[in-house]
């Protein structure tokens, strides 16, 4: 992986990290910013097999990350700022830090949850709706009926350290 890149998408999640610690949103300039630099930087270094490469790994941070987004794991500003960090980083640079985000998203979530001490509440709502659905078969009951039962936090949190740790380890 080229340095310069992992500096140069840093920037950009730092600005992220911030906007999503104040305001639970991260902006479309940032994540738009991101692709184009990301783009427009791999394709003046490398060329056409540089612009193809930027392509591919925005595709594959946008596809994994709009995923999440349907199922209610992540916001859309989350999902456009994965394309642009793609387009700087690539498909296994981006695939590493949405498995890195993911466990310390988790870990971040039974923090969150055994400070609230709603350990308890929460263990028997999810078996009971995965108990529902493995009885009945309807998807619907896996999703929470109430907006206010889901836990959220900025998934900023658990994205920069997830980036650090793609970063060391590859």
């Amino acid at each position: 992986m080229a340095e310069w890149a992992f500096w140069g998408c840093l920037i950009f999640l730092g600005a992220a990290f911030i906007t999503d610690l104040r305001r639970m949103r991260i902006p479309n300039w940032i994540s738009v910013l991101a692709l184009v630099t990301g783009l427009c930087s791999r394709g003046f270094i490398y060329g056409w097999h540089g612009l193809l490469f930027a392509l591919c790994g925005a595709s594959a941070g946008f596809a994994v990350l709009l995923l999440m987004y349907f199922m209610g794991a992540v916001g859309a500003g989350d999902v456009k700022l994965f394309a642009g960090m793609g387009a700087w980083l690539g498909v296994w640079f981006s695939l590493q830090v949405i498995m890195y985000s993911v466990l310390f998203g988790a870990v971040i979530g039974w923090i969150i949850v055994l400070s609230r001490r709603e350990t308890g509440r929460r263990m028997r709502n999810i078996i009971s709706r995965t108990a529902g659905f493995l009885l009945l078969r309807n998807p619907a009951l896996l999703r929470s009926g109430k907006d206010s039962e889901m836990l959220r936090f900025p998934f900023m949190l658990a994205v920069l350290p997830g980036y650090l740790c793609a970063y060391v380890y590859l």
